[in-house]
């Protein structure tokens, strides 16, 4: 391998942008760091003090699974789905955008 096919796999294949870092962690991510199936209790005990991002700012996962009906998720999709139920779908909003409102 030449030094430049070094160089251009260490660069990344997006850059990112200089704007404001969003509070929360993608609800996703914390799907991903448990397994499935998993009852209601045993997600508050393990990642219930996470916060995740929503289209209102971020908020404690542990709040947001109290106002699910659901008690027991046989998949990670049923999960993040009765999540997004509770705090909405759309895009995450910025700092940025949450000063331009009214």
């Amino acid at each position: 391998m030449s030094e430049e096919e070094t160089e251009e796999e260490a660069e990344p294949a997006v850059e990112l942008g200089e704007g404001t870092d969003i509070e929360g962690a993608p609800v996703a991510r914390v799907a991903a760091r448990l397994t499935w199936p998993q009852e209601r209790s045993r997600i508050v005990e393990k990642e219930g003090e996470a916060r995740i991002r929503t289209p209102h700012g971020a908020r404690i996962l542990g709040n947001v699974l109290e106002e699910t009906d659901t008690t027991y998720f046989d998949t990670r999709q049923s999960f993040v789905e009765a999540v997004k139920d509770v705090v909405g779908h759309g895009p995450v909003e910025t700092d940025e955008e949450q000063s331009e409102l009214p």
